[in-house]
């Protein structure tokens, strides 16, 4: 599987992400629901600290996506939700972001503001896509063999 990580001259120059990411058919894709903040018990981690709830996040996406057989330079898009984007919330996450994403395969982003999310001590939800290597086949499927065409 090719993964390209492309930033068109025509588009403004992109900080800690990239604007295109093309992945070259056939892979497995690994959609990781939004993460938050809960511990494994369910109870909230960082009440009210933006670093801390990052940390429990994103070491959350990583739980998610190990499970999957996926790891962070596999992930092709990451989206994340913030209630208060203020610039310490923000340089908090991107920090945070940073220790887990490798900067030659950042992949593409979006962060929006967002007036809550489930619970209100909540203050930020992590979502992300991971393709990784070849797509296989479910088990006891044959591949398929394509038709050669007869010319007349």
């Amino acid at each position: 599987m090719k993964k390209e990580y492309l930033n068109p001259k025509a588009l403004s120059k992109p900080g800690a992400y990239t604007h295109v990411v093309s992945v070259a058919a056939p892979a497995k894709l690994v959609y990781v629901s939004g993460q938050v903040s809960f511990a494994a018990d369910g109870s909230v981690v960082g009440k009210g600290d933006m670093r801390s709830q990052s940390e429990q996040v994103f070491s959350n996406v990583t739980d998610a996506l190990k499970a999957a057989g996926a790891a962070w330079s596999d992930v092709i898009k990451l989206n994340g939700y913030m209630v208060d984007m203020t610039a310490e919330n923000v340089a908090a996450y991107r920090e945070v972001r940073a220790r887990f994403l490798k900067p030659e395969q950042l992949p593409a982003s979006t962060l929006v503001g967002v007036t809550r999310l489930v619970q209100e001590e909540l203050l930020l939800e992590v979502e992300a896509i991971a393709a990784l290597g070849e797509a296989k086949p479910p088990r006891g499927a044959k591949p398929v063999k394509a038709k050669k065409k007869k010319r007349s």
